[in-house]
């Protein structure tokens, strides 16, 4: 044993498990009387909104919830999602957090899989929870924020009133205890469900605020959802930085530029989806606002048209990747020198990368999946993007062989392909099985997505597989147009790919209409390669 370790064990005063639950109590005491949440007309100060979370967490422990239980939320972007993100990791309880666009089925297995106790649900979605919750042995409390029918045994206020508001903010034992579950999308069968624990959030919420620069001046609006890697960690990095909350029950333009422009929004997170919104909002609906608002974006790289129409709008984009199994985001576009002085369409290619890696993951990089070597820093050959650090998952709940082929090599195995530029910085080029192949040649579709977004024309583009007799496969393009676009034909989506691409690479179909997208705003690409299979 070293000198250094003997008499020298953790002790309470140099040892404390790190939770993210203790940064609700630290804002409570530095900035109690802050407006911490706002809801439409609601307001709750710092003060309140632990008040609150600790009588959720009194009510839930009256209701039977210990260490390793699950409670379940489905939820808008609502106060009560808040709160349980803080209330039921004061248990020692996992918090699992539910799409509210699934069907009855699908909330049935996460429900059942999860081994629910108590599920928290808003009456909006009472129509497929009412069938979901039907054979399932679980305490249900309605939200009744909105109006809806009520399914449960009680509603959330009287579930609260119930509860001690002087209960206390407790830590976990042991920092790798268990504390969220989230599900992946199942696009290929039953979601799989991921495992956080305490450690990882906290770490992960510390760099969002940090590299967000997120601060007690800080007003944060929430068009990302809540449910969707618990915001990215958002619900907690907010509170860490004594920032305010801004809710928003449906992301619309008009309640987005509303809300900016009342509450001076500062910051905000979304898919593509939501930048490409608020750039076609109908002109009636925008409102001025003087100040900045950094809005950070994940998917797809945003298009160099959509960065310029942001900036031209009062926003600061930045480009963030990450997953459910890394707590959102893992890497981000970082800013460097001289960046805001290159001509649009370098800074866009600049920030089409994924960039480098947060501050508190450990590693990132591109290696052969097979040898589990890294691929050459050239920024042209393709590996796939692997991580390891303190910000990936514990695993998946009750799928060992699943896990242990996530973590093969000693790296978390994200399924993206990428390529490590000579700057160290990473930029993918496809998801493994998005990638098209085509008489043997590799078509990356993000390439000629990206084509296609520079179209006056397109709104949205994403592009498939389609089996080919003689090519084995071939790019098909699904296409939206913009609602004051020309007619714009097939024939001219094709004519225009030749321009800028290698004629292999260019679409030899093109379908027209809406996008379908996933509650996160994803275009659900699995959905368009079986349209593609079928035409």
């Amino acid at each position: 044993m070293s000198i250094f370790e003997r008499n020298l064990d953790p002790t309470p005063a140099n040892y404390v498990p790190l939770s993210p639950v203790s940064f609700l109590a630290r804002a409570a005491r530095i900035y109690p009387d802050r407006i911490a949440v706002i809801h439409g007309e609601r307001r709750f100060t710092y003060a309140q909104f632990k008040e609150r979370a600790c009588r959720l967490a009194s009510a839930l422990a009256r209701a039977g919830v210990g260490k390793g239980d699950t409670v379940a939320i489905m939820a808008p972007n609502t106060p009560q999602m808040l709160e349980a993100n803080y209330a039921v990791p004061m248990l020692g309880a996992v918090l699992c957090s539910v799409n509210i666009r699934l069907d009855a089925g699908a909330i049935a297995f996460i429900l059942h899989h999860a081994e629910t106790k108590v599920l928290l649900t808003d009456t909006e979605f009472a129509a497929a929870m009412k069938p979901a919750v039907a054979d399932l042995p679980i305490l249900v409390v309605d939200i009744d924020d909105a109006g809806g029918e009520r399914i449960g045994a009680i509603e959330y206020e009287d579930f609260l009133a119930g509860g001690d508001p002087s209960h206390p903010v407790l830590l976990p034992d042991d920092e790798w205890q268990a504390i969220t579950l989230n599900y992946t999308s199942g696009t290929t069968g039953n979601p799989k469900g991921v495992v956080a624990h305490h450690r990882g959030a906290y770490l992960n919420a510390c760099a969002n605020a940090l590299t967000f620069g997120l601060g007690p001046r800080s007003v944060y609006l929430w068009t990302l959802p809540m449910f969707h890697c618990n915001g990215w960690t958002h619900t907690w990095a907010v509170t860490l930085a004594g920032a305010t909350h801004v809710c928003l029950r449906r992301v619309e333009p008009a309640p987005i530029f509303a809300a900016i422009a009342d509450h001076g929004v500062t910051h905000m997170c979304g898919a593509p989806v939501v930048l490409s919104m608020l750039i076609h909002a109908p002109a009636d609906v925008r409102r001025p606002f003087a100040q900045e608002v950094k809005i950070a974006t994940g998917g797809a790289a945003p298009p160099s048209t959509v960065i310029s129409r942001m900036e031209a709008m009062g926003f600061a984009v930045t480009h963030l990747y990450g997953l459910t199994e890394t707590y959102g985001p893992a890497t981000l576009c970082l800013w460097q020198p001289g960046l805001e002085d290159l001509p649009l369409d370098d800074k866009a290619a600049f920030m089409a990368r994924q960039g480098v890696q947060t501050p508190m993951i450990e590693e990132v990089a591109v290696m052969n999946a097979a040898t589990m070597t890294p691929m050459p820093a050239d920024g042209a050959t393709m590996g796939e993007l692997m991580m390891r650090g303190n910000t990936v998952m514990k695993g998946y709940l009750k799928n060992q062989d699943a896990t242990e082929e996530a973590f093969a090599g000693g790296w978390f195995h994200s399924g993206d392909l990428a390529v490590m530029h000579p700057d160290g910085y990473v930029e993918i080029k496809d998801r493994a099985k998005d990638v098209i192949i085509s008489g043997g040649e590799n078509i990356s579709s993000l390439e000629v997505e990206e084509v296609l977004y520079k179209h006056p024309s397109v709104m949205e583009a994403a592009v498939v597989a389609r089996p080919d007799e003689k090519w084995g496969e071939t790019p098909q393009a699904f296409v939206t147009l913009k609602a004051d676009a020309e007619a714009v034909t097939e024939r001219d989506i094709v004519v225009w790919c030749r321009t800028y691409l290698a004629h292999y690479k260019c679409p030899r179909y093109v379908t027209f209409g809406p996008l379908p997208k996933t509650s996160t705003g994803k275009i659900m690409k699995f959905d368009l390669r079986e349209r593609a299979r079928e035409e």
